[in-house]
């Protein structure tokens, strides 16, 4: 199955973007789009709340990273404020959308 994103008015694809390719190339309705692609996004908030690695094939992982606290510096006026201990989400591309990204056609073709 292949989907196209040309008739995208923005550069952005968003989750009301996915969820009308999901009715216009798919024939899904509206609702079940939209529910499938809050459910698809809910799933993966939920599993990086928990601690838990997202990783889809092809494309990358999503991971929860532990930052410590850090001194860090107001760039305006120079003063010290410190940075306290937070987790970040990270996102690691797959070596095929590294390839697929770089040009490399034979990449997507290995699925």
């Amino acid at each position: 199955m292949n989907f196209t994103v040309e008739s995208l008015e923005t550069p952005a694809l968003t989750k009301a973007h996915l969820a009308d390719l999901l009715f216009e190339q798919i024939g899904l309705n509206k609702r079940e789009s939209k529910d499938m692609v809050d459910s698809f996004f809910d799933l993966i908030s939920t599993r990086l709340v928990e601690g838990t690695d997202v990783k889809i094939s092809g494309f990358g992982n999503f991971q929860i990273r532990a930052k410590a606290p850090r001194p860090g510096r107001n760039p305006r006026t120079g003063e010290l404020i410190p940075i306290q201990a937070r987790r970040v989400a990270t996102f690691h591309a797959s070596h095929k959308l590294k390839a697929l990204i770089q040009g490399d056609e034979k990449a997507g073709a290995e699925d």
